[in-house]
């Protein structure tokens, strides 16, 4: 336990120091599912901190794609799991069935003093979200089912994730495509996925609801193990939004793309 407090109190204080949020969803859970303690392992358990670029496309009219290096950790032990802006607690695991709770911070993602074409908009804040889920284990794939909900009364809402990984370990390299479905309520797609209020509407601008969306999403992870302590990254996640979303008047994709290539130590 001292251990686990020590790595628990730094990953944190990484996450603290992070200054931004991941934007399109990237289902990280299988990694724990197929952590090993072996030396050549390509999904290592224990802490892992370390240094990512991460690049994705902005959301709303007027942000545009963002690049920068930032710190980083992921954990992975028997019973929990952090990575960045969210975390998982095993309550129940068997060879067919695990079952968890689960944690996540949602960052603001607009800021109208930041962006003129927004000016007028209501600033988007963060929220933390708190629900549970389970995977299910199978020669063919692992499948997640999870729920969460708003518990800081920011949104106010819900989010449903459908998604099975197929997992693929060659010895030190992990090839790891996923695939899946998000079901968001619409007090959270209007808060953070293009809705626009009586109050924040202008005469180029009008009043909109996306209403309960149903967004598509691709993941491609990879992982390498070049040694004992180094390990690497290349992530990919595409999400092709609802028509809803798409459809609204500050929302400048169909979709976005997110990617994130890192390095980690591991002592």
């Amino acid at each position: 336990m001292p251990y686990f407090s020590r790595c628990l109190r730094l990953a944190l204080a990484i996450f603290c120091a992070t200054p931004c949020a991941v934007q399109a969803e990237i289902e990280f859970g299988s990694l724990e599912l197929i952590s090993s303690d072996a030396d050549t392992s390509p999904v290592p358990r224990g802490l892992v901190p370390g240094v990512v670029l991460t690049t994705y496309q902005g959301r709303f009219i007027g942000q545009g794609t963002s690049a920068f290096p930032i710190p980083g950790a992921i954990y992975l032990g028997q019973e929990f799991m952090y990575l960045g802006d969210r975390a998982r607690y095993y309550f129940h695991r068997d060879d067919r069935l695990a079952l968890f709770a689960y944690g996540r911070v949602r960052f603001g993602n607009l800021d109208p003093e930041k962006t003129p074409e927004l000016q007028g908009m209501i600033k988007r804040k963060w929220e933390f979200e708190a629900g549970v889920g389970g995977n299910l284990i199978t020669p063919f794939g692992l499948f997640t089912a999870r729920v969460a909900s708003d518990v800081t009364g920011t949104s106010k809402g819900q989010e449903v994730l459908l998604w099975v990984d197929f997992p693929l370990v060659l010895d030190r390299f992990l090839v790891m495509p996923g695939a899946g479905v998000l079901w968001r309520s619409s007090k959270l797609s209007n808060y953070y996925f293009g809705g626009v209020s009586a109050v924040e509407s202008t005469p180029t601008r009008p009043v909109y609801d996306t209403g309960a969306t149903l967004a598509k999403s691709l993941s491609l992870i990879t992982t390498y193990r070049f040694s004992r302590n180094w390990i690497g990254t290349l992530s990919l996640a595409y999400e092709h939004y609802d028509q809803s979303i798409a459809n609204s008047p500050i929302v400048q994709h169909k979709g976005e793309l997110f990617g994130l290539l890192g390095v980690g130590y591991q002592w």
